[in-house]
């Protein structure tokens, strides 16, 4: 069974940084070939889409992001990451990682507990 356990997440001031990460297990024979996702969600609102890398590297942006946010993965080690500057209020919000492609996750993937970034002064 697939398990997404994502961490790294906590309270900054306007203007720093996090690094979110999100441990993969139950799919290290394939966890190299995954496109892997990084979503967030503020209460009232829908879940959406952060950063994406495909299993052959491609990557996309919310528009949101502005050159703030890199992801990457590391397939030895089975996990992915979101390093996160120049943090903004706005940025609030839990964070989660999944699987697949980004429509697909969005719409059928169970999600996990996530981690909380606040972003507040």
């Amino acid at each position: 069974q697939v398990q997404l356990v994502e961490s790294g997440g906590g309270l900054v001031q306007p203007g720093e940084s996090l690094t979110l990460s999100c441990a993969a297990s139950g799919m290290e024979s394939v966890f190299a070939m995954a496109d892997l996702g990084w979503y967030r969600q503020t209460p009232g609102k829908q879940r959406e889409l952060v950063a994406h890398i495909s299993g052959v590297g491609t990557i996309n942006y919310a528009d949101f992001v502005e050159g703030r946010f890199t992801i990457s993965r590391d397939d030895w080690k089975n996990a992915v990451y979101l390093q996160m500057n120049s943090l903004k209020p706005e940025d609030t919000a839990v964070y989660y990682c999944n699987i697949g492609p980004s429509d697909y996750a969005l719409t059928f993937r169970s999600w996990g507990q996530g981690t909380q970034v606040t972003v507040s002064s």
